[in-house]
Protein backbone atom coordinates (compact mmCIF):
# COMPACT_ATOMS: atom_id res chain seq x y z
CA UNK A 1 0.00 0.00 0.00
CA UNK A 2 1.25 3.85 -0.78
CA UNK A 3 1.87 6.30 1.50
CA UNK A 4 -1.03 8.28 -0.84
CA UNK A 5 -3.15 5.79 -0.06
CA UNK A 6 -3.46 6.49 3.76
CA UNK A 7 -2.04 8.59 6.07
CA UNK A 8 -1.26 6.42 9.16
CA UNK A 9 -1.87 2.39 9.47
CA UNK A 10 -3.60 1.55 13.14
CA UNK A 11 -3.64 -1.87 14.53
CA UNK A 12 -5.18 -2.21 17.77
CA UNK A 13 -4.91 -5.72 19.71
CA UNK A 14 -7.15 -6.65 22.95
CA UNK A 15 -6.45 -9.79 25.16
CA UNK A 16 -9.61 -9.65 26.56
CA UNK A 17 -12.33 -7.52 28.66
CA UNK A 18 -9.96 -8.37 31.61
CA UNK A 19 -7.02 -8.03 29.50
CA UNK A 20 -4.98 -4.55 28.65
CA UNK A 21 -5.04 -2.37 25.13
CA UNK A 22 -2.48 -2.85 22.89
CA UNK A 23 -1.98 -0.02 20.09
CA UNK A 24 0.56 -0.13 17.45
CA UNK A 25 0.69 2.59 15.38
CA UNK A 26 2.82 2.72 12.03
CA UNK A 27 3.12 6.38 10.92
CA UNK A 28 3.36 7.81 7.72
CA UNK A 29 5.07 10.88 6.02
CA UNK A 30 1.93 13.25 5.87
CA UNK A 31 -1.50 13.60 7.99
CA UNK A 32 -4.11 13.45 6.06
CA UNK A 33 -7.56 13.87 5.78
CA UNK A 34 -8.37 11.45 8.58
CA UNK A 35 -6.84 13.76 11.45
CA UNK A 36 -8.89 16.82 10.63
CA UNK A 37 -11.60 15.90 13.69
CA UNK A 38 -11.63 14.83 16.90
CA UNK A 39 -13.44 11.01 17.49
CA UNK A 40 -16.82 11.89 18.41
CA UNK A 41 -16.96 15.47 17.08
CA UNK A 42 -18.25 16.69 13.95
CA UNK A 43 -19.51 20.16 13.01
CA UNK A 44 -22.76 19.91 14.53
CA UNK A 45 -22.90 17.35 17.21
CA UNK A 46 -20.52 16.07 20.31
CA UNK A 47 -21.53 12.80 21.01
CA UNK A 48 -21.12 11.66 24.82
CA UNK A 49 -21.13 8.20 25.88
CA UNK A 50 -22.45 7.24 29.58
CA UNK A 51 -22.13 3.46 30.71
CA UNK A 52 -23.89 2.65 33.91
CA UNK A 53 -26.31 0.80 35.73
CA UNK A 54 -30.12 1.57 34.41
CA UNK A 55 -31.71 -1.55 35.35
CA UNK A 56 -30.43 -3.84 38.32
CA UNK A 57 -29.44 -3.01 41.80
CA UNK A 58 -28.29 0.15 41.38
CA UNK A 59 -30.77 1.07 38.46
CA UNK A 60 -32.66 3.63 39.79
CA UNK A 61 -28.89 5.57 40.58
CA UNK A 62 -28.02 5.47 36.76
CA UNK A 63 -31.50 6.14 35.96
CA UNK A 64 -32.03 9.32 37.93
CA UNK A 65 -28.72 10.71 36.74
CA UNK A 66 -29.25 10.48 33.04
CA UNK A 67 -32.37 12.25 33.57
CA UNK A 68 -30.83 15.02 35.39
CA UNK A 69 -28.15 15.37 32.73
CA UNK A 70 -30.59 14.91 29.71
CA UNK A 71 -32.65 17.72 30.87
CA UNK A 72 -29.53 20.08 30.91
CA UNK A 73 -27.91 18.95 27.18
CA UNK A 74 -31.52 18.80 25.47
CA UNK A 75 -31.86 22.69 26.90
CA UNK A 76 -28.44 23.40 25.37
CA UNK A 77 -29.32 22.09 22.25
CA UNK A 78 -32.35 23.83 22.27
CA UNK A 79 -30.36 26.99 22.47
CA UNK A 80 -28.41 25.96 19.70
CA UNK A 81 -25.63 23.79 21.64
CA UNK A 82 -22.04 24.43 22.20
CA UNK A 83 -20.06 26.71 19.45
CA UNK A 84 -23.11 25.30 17.54
CA UNK A 85 -22.72 21.59 18.20
CA UNK A 86 -25.47 19.99 20.05
CA UNK A 87 -24.76 17.36 22.94
CA UNK A 88 -25.87 13.33 21.72
CA UNK A 89 -25.93 11.35 24.85
CA UNK A 90 -25.29 7.86 24.16
CA UNK A 91 -26.71 5.58 27.19
CA UNK A 92 -25.55 2.00 27.54
CA UNK A 93 -26.71 -0.18 30.86
CA UNK A 94 -24.19 -2.05 32.82
CA UNK A 95 -26.19 -3.45 35.61
CA UNK A 96 -23.74 -2.74 38.25
CA UNK A 97 -21.52 -5.39 36.52
CA UNK A 98 -18.13 -4.55 36.26
CA UNK A 99 -17.64 -6.94 33.27
CA UNK A 100 -20.66 -5.14 31.54
CA UNK A 101 -19.01 -1.42 31.85
CA UNK A 102 -16.01 -2.38 30.76
CA UNK A 103 -17.48 -4.32 27.26
CA UNK A 104 -19.70 -0.93 27.25
CA UNK A 105 -16.55 1.52 27.28
CA UNK A 106 -14.55 -0.81 24.89
CA UNK A 107 -17.87 -0.57 22.09
CA UNK A 108 -18.37 3.39 23.47
CA UNK A 109 -14.77 4.34 22.37
CA UNK A 110 -14.47 1.46 18.94
CA UNK A 111 -17.65 1.23 18.00
CA UNK A 112 -19.20 4.33 18.97
CA UNK A 113 -16.53 6.58 18.57
CA UNK A 114 -17.91 8.78 21.24
CA UNK A 115 -15.82 12.30 22.28
CA UNK A 116 -15.66 11.99 26.00
CA UNK A 117 -17.40 9.64 28.53
CA UNK A 118 -19.76 11.23 31.06
CA UNK A 119 -22.06 9.96 34.11
CA UNK A 120 -20.54 6.63 35.28
CA UNK A 121 -22.28 4.75 38.69
CA UNK A 122 -20.05 3.03 41.22
CA UNK A 123 -16.64 2.20 42.25
CA UNK A 124 -15.93 -1.04 41.25
CA UNK A 125 -17.49 -0.32 37.44
CA UNK A 126 -15.82 2.80 37.28
CA UNK A 127 -12.33 1.91 38.48
CA UNK A 128 -12.84 -1.40 36.21
CA UNK A 129 -12.26 1.18 33.08
CA UNK A 130 -9.99 3.35 34.48
CA UNK A 131 -6.47 1.53 32.13
CA UNK A 132 -8.88 1.51 29.42
CA UNK A 133 -9.29 5.46 29.73
CA UNK A 134 -6.16 5.98 30.17
CA UNK A 135 -4.68 4.34 27.27
CA UNK A 136 -7.29 5.23 24.93
CA UNK A 137 -6.70 9.21 26.23
CA UNK A 138 -10.68 9.82 26.72
CA UNK A 139 -11.88 12.22 29.51
CA UNK A 140 -14.40 11.36 31.86
CA UNK A 141 -16.61 13.94 33.30
CA UNK A 142 -18.85 13.24 36.67
CA UNK A 143 -19.06 9.52 37.82
CA UNK A 144 -21.57 8.72 40.57
CA UNK A 145 -18.46 7.49 43.42
CA UNK A 146 -16.44 9.01 45.55
CA UNK A 147 -13.75 6.57 45.77
CA UNK A 148 -10.15 8.04 46.85
CA UNK A 149 -8.94 5.69 44.23
CA UNK A 150 -10.43 7.89 41.41
CA UNK A 151 -9.14 11.20 43.21
CA UNK A 152 -5.54 10.36 44.46
CA UNK A 153 -3.42 10.20 42.77
CA UNK A 154 -4.99 12.08 40.16
CA UNK A 155 -5.83 10.60 36.97
CA UNK A 156 -5.41 13.45 34.43
CA UNK A 157 -8.38 12.17 32.43
CA UNK A 158 -10.71 11.23 35.42
CA UNK A 159 -12.85 14.64 36.61
CA UNK A 160 -14.57 13.97 39.41
CA UNK A 161 -17.86 16.32 40.63
CA UNK A 162 -18.89 15.19 43.46
CA UNK A 163 -17.53 15.04 47.22
CA UNK A 164 -15.72 12.11 48.27
CA UNK A 165 -16.46 9.07 50.48
CA UNK A 166 -13.89 10.86 53.11
CA UNK A 167 -15.94 13.76 53.19
CA UNK A 168 -19.02 12.18 53.59
CA UNK A 169 -17.49 9.92 56.54
CA UNK A 170 -16.18 12.77 58.09
CA UNK A 171 -19.03 14.70 58.05
CA UNK A 172 -21.21 11.72 59.76
CA UNK A 173 -18.80 10.90 62.16
CA UNK A 174 -18.21 13.93 63.24
CA UNK A 175 -22.19 15.35 63.36
CA UNK A 176 -23.18 11.78 65.74
CA UNK A 177 -19.90 12.38 68.18
CA UNK A 178 -20.54 16.22 68.44
CA UNK A 179 -24.81 15.23 69.08
CA UNK A 180 -25.11 12.77 71.38
CA UNK A 181 -21.50 11.92 72.41
CA UNK A 182 -21.60 8.12 69.76
CA UNK A 183 -17.78 6.51 70.87
CA UNK A 184 -18.89 3.04 68.96
CA UNK A 185 -19.54 3.09 65.38
CA UNK A 186 -20.15 0.17 63.24
CA UNK A 187 -19.84 -0.44 59.26
CA UNK A 188 -21.53 -2.54 57.05
CA UNK A 189 -20.47 -2.67 53.97
CA UNK A 190 -20.77 -3.98 50.33
CA UNK A 191 -17.19 -6.25 50.04
CA UNK A 192 -15.64 -4.55 47.29
CA UNK A 193 -13.83 -1.54 46.28
CA UNK A 194 -16.74 0.76 46.95
CA UNK A 195 -17.01 -0.94 50.15
CA UNK A 196 -13.53 -0.71 51.48
CA UNK A 197 -13.46 2.73 50.47
CA UNK A 198 -15.84 4.35 52.52
CA UNK A 199 -14.53 2.11 55.60
CA UNK A 200 -11.09 3.90 54.92
CA UNK A 201 -12.85 6.76 55.09
CA UNK A 202 -14.11 5.98 58.29
CA UNK A 203 -11.88 4.60 60.02
CA UNK A 204 -9.88 7.93 59.00
CA UNK A 205 -12.13 10.25 60.23
CA UNK A 206 -12.98 8.11 63.74
CA UNK A 207 -9.02 8.44 63.94
CA UNK A 208 -9.07 11.89 64.49
CA UNK A 209 -11.02 11.47 67.48
CA UNK A 210 -8.96 8.60 68.86
CA UNK A 211 -11.46 6.33 67.85
CA UNK A 212 -11.93 2.87 65.87
CA UNK A 213 -14.44 1.03 63.60
CA UNK A 214 -15.73 -1.94 66.51
CA UNK A 215 -17.53 -3.81 64.35
CA UNK A 216 -18.10 -4.92 60.43
CA UNK A 217 -20.47 -6.67 58.53
CA UNK A 218 -20.45 -7.47 54.51
CA UNK A 219 -22.73 -8.66 52.24
CA UNK A 220 -21.82 -9.39 48.13
CA UNK A 221 -22.80 -6.86 45.25
CA UNK A 222 -25.82 -7.85 44.07
CA UNK A 223 -27.83 -9.84 47.00
CA UNK A 224 -29.71 -9.17 49.55
CA UNK A 225 -28.04 -11.70 52.12
CA UNK A 226 -27.66 -9.25 55.04
CA UNK A 227 -27.95 -11.82 58.05
CA UNK A 228 -24.56 -12.45 58.50
CA UNK A 229 -23.35 -9.14 58.18
CA UNK A 230 -25.87 -8.06 60.21
CA UNK A 231 -25.50 -10.62 63.40
CA UNK A 232 -21.51 -9.47 63.20
CA UNK A 233 -22.49 -6.05 63.44
CA UNK A 234 -24.49 -6.52 66.54
CA UNK A 235 -21.61 -8.35 67.99
CA UNK A 236 -19.90 -4.92 68.64
CA UNK A 237 -22.58 -3.29 70.22
CA UNK A 238 -22.54 -0.12 68.63
CA UNK A 239 -24.39 3.60 69.08
CA UNK A 240 -24.67 3.93 65.33
CA UNK A 241 -23.66 1.94 61.69
CA UNK A 242 -22.75 3.22 58.78
CA UNK A 243 -24.22 1.53 56.31
CA UNK A 244 -22.16 1.27 52.95
CA UNK A 245 -24.03 -0.02 49.31
CA UNK A 246 -27.37 0.41 46.89
CA UNK A 247 -30.78 1.63 47.93
CA UNK A 248 -32.05 -2.43 47.95
CA UNK A 249 -29.72 -4.52 50.60
CA UNK A 250 -29.31 -1.78 52.78
CA UNK A 251 -33.53 -1.51 53.11
CA UNK A 252 -33.04 -5.34 53.34
CA UNK A 253 -30.51 -4.74 56.66
CA UNK A 254 -32.85 -2.12 57.94
CA UNK A 255 -35.41 -4.38 58.18
CA UNK A 256 -33.74 -7.44 59.85
CA UNK A 257 -31.60 -4.94 62.02
CA UNK A 258 -35.00 -3.77 63.21
CA UNK A 259 -36.50 -7.12 63.62
CA UNK A 260 -33.30 -7.75 65.70
CA UNK A 261 -34.22 -4.84 68.09
CA UNK A 262 -30.79 -2.96 67.14
CA UNK A 263 -30.99 0.04 69.10
CA UNK A 264 -28.16 2.02 67.00
CA UNK A 265 -27.96 4.89 65.25
CA UNK A 266 -28.36 4.01 61.44
CA UNK A 267 -26.69 6.06 58.48
CA UNK A 268 -25.80 5.88 55.18
CA UNK A 269 -23.26 7.62 52.67
CA UNK A 270 -25.03 9.56 49.30
CA UNK A 271 -24.65 6.05 47.06
CA UNK A 272 -27.66 4.03 48.52
CA UNK A 273 -29.74 6.64 46.56
CA UNK A 274 -31.94 8.52 48.84
CA UNK A 275 -35.24 8.05 46.81
CA UNK A 276 -35.10 4.76 45.71
CA UNK A 277 -34.30 3.69 49.59
CA UNK A 278 -37.46 5.53 50.89
CA UNK A 279 -39.86 4.16 48.49
CA UNK A 280 -38.89 1.08 50.38
CA UNK A 281 -38.60 1.73 53.68
CA UNK A 282 -40.89 5.21 53.84
CA UNK A 283 -41.38 5.96 57.72
CA UNK A 284 -39.65 2.50 58.67
CA UNK A 285 -36.48 4.35 57.73
CA UNK A 286 -37.37 7.21 60.00
CA UNK A 287 -34.43 8.86 62.32
CA UNK A 288 -31.64 7.34 60.02
CA UNK A 289 -28.92 10.12 58.52
CA UNK A 290 -27.96 10.53 54.91
CA UNK A 291 -24.90 12.09 53.66
CA UNK A 292 -25.96 13.71 49.98
CA UNK A 293 -23.70 15.47 48.35
CA UNK A 294 -25.94 18.02 46.94
CA UNK A 295 -28.64 19.55 48.23
CA UNK A 296 -32.28 18.47 48.46
CA UNK A 297 -34.77 19.40 45.50
CA UNK A 298 -36.21 21.59 47.95
CA UNK A 299 -33.37 23.88 48.44
CA UNK A 300 -33.40 28.04 47.70
CA UNK A 301 -30.41 27.75 46.36
CA UNK A 302 -30.11 28.80 42.56
CA UNK A 303 -28.30 26.24 40.79
CA UNK A 304 -30.80 23.63 42.34
CA UNK A 305 -34.19 25.82 41.37
CA UNK A 306 -32.34 25.95 38.01
CA UNK A 307 -32.16 21.89 37.93
CA UNK A 308 -35.52 21.43 39.03
CA UNK A 309 -36.90 23.91 36.56
CA UNK A 310 -35.19 22.05 33.66
CA UNK A 311 -36.02 18.40 34.70
CA UNK A 312 -39.55 19.66 35.80
CA UNK A 313 -40.07 20.63 32.06
CA UNK A 314 -38.07 17.90 30.05
CA UNK A 315 -39.66 14.98 32.43
CA UNK A 316 -42.88 16.34 33.69
CA UNK A 317 -43.76 12.68 35.22
CA UNK A 318 -40.14 12.74 36.91
CA UNK A 319 -40.20 13.34 40.79
CA UNK A 320 -37.21 15.11 41.36
CA UNK A 321 -34.56 13.91 43.34
CA UNK A 322 -31.02 14.20 44.65
CA UNK A 323 -29.77 11.49 42.19
CA UNK A 324 -31.71 13.88 39.38
CA UNK A 325 -30.08 16.99 41.05
CA UNK A 326 -26.89 15.49 40.86
CA UNK A 327 -26.88 14.33 37.49
CA UNK A 328 -27.80 17.53 36.56
CA UNK A 329 -24.55 19.49 38.38
CA UNK A 330 -22.45 17.01 36.48
CA UNK A 331 -23.94 17.86 33.23
CA UNK A 332 -23.36 21.64 33.57
CA UNK A 333 -19.51 21.58 34.36
CA UNK A 334 -19.19 19.29 31.38
CA UNK A 335 -21.07 22.30 29.41
CA UNK A 336 -18.95 24.80 30.91
CA UNK A 337 -16.04 22.72 30.39
CA UNK A 338 -16.97 22.51 26.79
CA UNK A 339 -17.65 25.98 26.21
CA UNK A 340 -14.63 26.84 27.72
CA UNK A 341 -12.37 24.50 25.21
CA UNK A 342 -13.86 26.41 21.98
CA UNK A 343 -14.71 25.13 18.55
CA UNK A 344 -11.66 23.47 17.82
CA UNK A 345 -12.60 20.33 19.76
CA UNK A 346 -10.11 18.51 21.74
CA UNK A 347 -10.09 16.33 24.19
CA UNK A 348 -7.23 17.70 25.30
CA UNK A 349 -8.60 21.12 25.08
CA UNK A 350 -11.28 19.58 27.32
CA UNK A 351 -9.22 18.92 30.16
CA UNK A 352 -7.30 22.07 30.72
CA UNK A 353 -10.89 23.42 29.83
CA UNK A 354 -12.14 22.12 32.46
CA UNK A 355 -9.00 22.48 34.72
CA UNK A 356 -9.46 26.00 34.17
CA UNK A 357 -12.07 26.21 36.54
CA UNK A 358 -11.44 27.74 40.06
CA UNK A 359 -13.67 28.82 42.58
CA UNK A 360 -16.31 28.81 40.13
CA UNK A 361 -20.22 29.73 41.48
CA UNK A 362 -22.41 27.90 40.40
CA UNK A 363 -25.68 29.00 41.85
CA UNK A 364 -24.62 28.33 45.31
CA UNK A 365 -22.27 25.61 44.98
CA UNK A 366 -18.38 26.66 44.19
CA UNK A 367 -16.86 24.40 41.72
CA UNK A 368 -13.16 24.55 41.70
CA UNK A 369 -10.56 22.14 39.69
CA UNK A 370 -7.05 22.15 38.91
CA UNK A 371 -4.02 19.97 37.38
CA UNK A 372 -3.50 19.12 40.88
CA UNK A 373 -6.69 18.72 41.87
CA UNK A 374 -9.82 16.54 39.97
CA UNK A 375 -13.17 16.93 42.63
CA UNK A 376 -14.67 19.83 41.71
CA UNK A 377 -17.42 20.13 44.70
CA UNK A 378 -16.48 19.39 48.59
CA UNK A 379 -19.40 20.12 50.45
CA UNK A 380 -21.65 17.38 52.17
CA UNK A 381 -25.04 17.88 53.18
CA UNK A 382 -26.61 15.64 56.13
CA UNK A 383 -30.40 14.87 55.47
CA UNK A 384 -32.80 12.91 58.45
CA UNK A 385 -35.25 10.57 57.12
CA UNK A 386 -38.27 11.87 59.11
CA UNK A 387 -41.80 11.05 58.07
CA UNK A 388 -40.95 9.00 55.34
CA UNK A 389 -39.30 11.63 54.11
CA UNK A 390 -35.91 13.29 53.56
CA UNK A 391 -35.06 16.72 55.42
CA UNK A 392 -31.81 18.50 55.55
CA UNK A 393 -30.31 18.63 58.88
CA UNK A 394 -28.07 21.12 59.12
CA UNK A 395 -25.63 23.59 56.89
CA UNK A 396 -23.33 21.82 54.93
CA UNK A 397 -20.31 20.36 56.23
CA UNK A 398 -17.12 21.67 54.86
Amino acid sequence: MSASAFSAWFCFVRASRRGTLVACVVAMPFAGPCFAAEPGVTDDAIRLGMVNAQTGAAGGLGRGLRIGAQAVFDDANARGGVHGRKIDLVVDDDRYEPDRTIDGTLAMIEQRNVFALFGYVGTPTTTAVVPIIKDAGIPLVGALTGAMALRRPVIPEVFNIRASYEDETRALVDHFIAHGGAKRFAVFYQDDGFGLSVLAGMRLALRRHGLEVVATGTFRRGTTAVDSGLAAVLEGRPDVVIMVGPYTPIAAFMRAARHEGLKARLAAVSFVGTDDLLRLVGADGDGTLISQVVPLPQSELGVVRDCTRLIGRRFPEERVGVVNIEGCIDAKVMLIGLERAGPSLTRTALMQALESIRHLDLGGLEADLGADHHQALNAVFLTEIAHGQAAPLDAPAK
